[in-house]
């Protein structure tokens, strides 16, 4: 058992990292997607609009306290000491952090038990009054989850640790159980306790995550002390950097809330329909994004640790890049099979996903490319800058949400277009703030890449469009077979277009994924 946790936990490189963070998180994803269909197959739009807003305030309270620290406010600190090979203070600090942040986080799971019923009804999703079962449902699950952002913040704690020492299995796996119990759930509780037992698969695979993340540290030898060091400068120092940081994480949730609080007052499927097309969005976000910018994060800030910006920007622009090229087919990818995805997995409300979907491909891209942006700012310790962004982001996402979404708009694909253009705000302003900061960073060569990748980017929609009319999705067709056939060859074609281009335009980015693909072909067979 020893010698398989201490071979899970062995360092790995940026490039291996990134494999193993983009397959978890596919995998994921798939359950994600295996599990959301579930859920839509077996309760109605209307209840399962309690499902999601029943999360909305257990996940504001652990982006807005708890996920500040974790990761950017945490790990350039944690950097800093590995680089000296000091693992006493990174013990002690992890250790000093793990306790605050527990006694903070079980009070706010009983404030979110005692008052769910309020932050339901006057905050989250007023338009649940006049739906009282719908009301009731949401309110049981909100305190079932309640101890989920205890739960989440302390696996956060540990696995951030872990990734900066460059160890990602363990954070790679661990989110994987939670689908899984969730999943589990359905069949479980379905008949008997309906949508209310998903909060208890969402407690368990919490709890499961936690346990696993747990495992990571056996082989790293932690020394864990029961005791907060106030007088240590490092914990100072991240005290100092939370603050910003748990504002922008909270802003992001704020966004949430208020989209929920729009989409409550625009029909009782309103709700589901737009978090059903969010999770499609969501997907790409994390399995590109999300998880290329995680693999990458430890490694810029063990450059700047290194007092080595030029390789910083080296490393930076490689990443920034390859997200690029990955972003832009994979956002029109998306808008050509929105209908395919939206009737695969929510029959009953595919109509007004692949709509809401549409308004949020603009919104994929910058997502994407907003990941390693951002980590621009906190490598070098600067949380201020995001934060500032998305204070003007979400007073624009609250203006554009309730002018937009609007019955006599664009209804609740408003909320859809809102966040493609918040999200292309973001991107412009970090990108003009780096510029003022350092106007030669973004130099000539990168700039013939961009022009090349979205050259390329021009045949391979092409490629799309042309399948998408080869394999027309016919009224009233169903069938996951017939529809995921149709889907995979579309994405298929698309992508070898996108990659076969690419070669010819002499880019960079798709040579490790043909060096591994010749390697697995050419690999000689050995006969005994």
């Amino acid at each position: 058992m020893n010698r398989l946790i201490n071979r899970a936990n062995k360092r790995v490189s940026l490039g291996s990292a990134a494999s193993l963070l983009m397959f978890t998180t596919l995998l994921a994803q798939g359950l994600g997607f295996f599990r959301t269909r579930l859920i839509a197959a077996n309760f109605s739009p209307a209840s399962t609009g309690s499902y999601f807003a029943a999360f909305q305030i257990p996940d504001f309270f652990f982006l807005t306290i708890a996920a500040g620290a974790l990761g950017v406010a945490f790990m350039p600190v944690l950097a800093d000491h590995l680089h000296k090979n000091d693992k006493k203070t990174i013990w002690d600090l992890t250790s000093s952090l793990l306790n605050l942040l527990a006694v903070v986080m079980f009070f706010v799971s009983v404030i979110i038990f005692i008052f769910a019923r309020p932050l339901l009804s006057h905050i989250v999703a007023p338009g649940l009054r006049d739906h009282p079962e719908q009301l009731k449902d949401a309110v049981m699950i909100m305190r079932i989850v309640a101890l989920n952002p205890l739960l989440f913040t302390l696996s956060g704690i540990i696995t951030s640790v872990q990734q900066t020492f460059g160890r990602f299995f363990f954070y790679a796996i661990a989110p994987i159980t939670y689908n899984l119990s969730v999943i589990i759930s359905i069949f479980v509780f379905r008949h008997s306790l309906g949508v209310v037992g998903l909060g208890f698969g969402a407690l368990i695979g919490a709890a499961l995550q936690l346990l696993i993340a747990s495992l990571g540290l056996i082989g790293m030898k932690f020394k864990y002390r029961l005791r907060i060091n106030f007088k240590s400068d490092d914990f100072r120092l991240v005290m100092r950097k939370l603050p910003p940081r748990s504002v922008d994480q909270g802003i992001d949730s704020i966004n949430s809330i208020v989209e929920t609080n729009r989409a409550s007052k625009l029909g009782p499927t309103a709700i589901s329909s737009y978090n059903f097309a969010v999770t499609l969005m969501n997907v790409p976000v994390l399995l590109f994004g999300t998880s290329i910018a995680t693999a990458a994060f430890p490694r810029l800030t063990d450059r700047l640790a290194q007092k080595r910006p030029d390789l910083f920007h080296k490393e930076f622009f490689k990443v920034l890049r390859l997200m690029v090229w990955i972003a832009m087919p994979v956002a029109a990818l998306s808008f050509f099979s929105r209908g395919y995805l939206a009737r695969l997995l929510f029959a009953s409300v595919a109509p007004e996903v692949s709509l809401i979907l549409g308004f949020l491909v603009a919104a994929i891209f910058f997502r994407i490319i907003y990941t390693i942006l951002s980590r621009y700012f906190y490598a070098q310790k600067d949380t201020i800058t995001p934060l500032l962004v998305s204070l003007f982001a979400i007073g624009l996402n609250v203006f554009l949400a309730f002018q937009l979404a609007r019955p006599t708009s664009y209804n609740v694909a408003g909320l859809a277009l809102a966040q493609s253009i918040v999200a292309g705000a973001e991107v412009l302003l970090l990108s003009i703030i780096m510029l003022i900061r350092d106007p030669y960073i973004f130099d000539r060569l990168f700039w013939v890449g961009i022009v090349k990748i979205t050259s390329v980017t021009g045949f391979s929609s092409m490629a799309g469009y042309v399948m998408v009319k080869l394999l027309p999705l016919e009224k009233g067709e169903r069938g996951f077979f017939t529809l995921g056939t149709r889907l995979g060859l579309i994405i298929g074609v698309t992508l070898l277009v996108h990659i076969g281009v690419s070669l010819l335009f002499g880019l960079d980015e798709p040579l490790p994924f043909v060096r591994k693909v010749r390697k697995l072909i050419l690999k000689p067979v050995v006969v005994q």
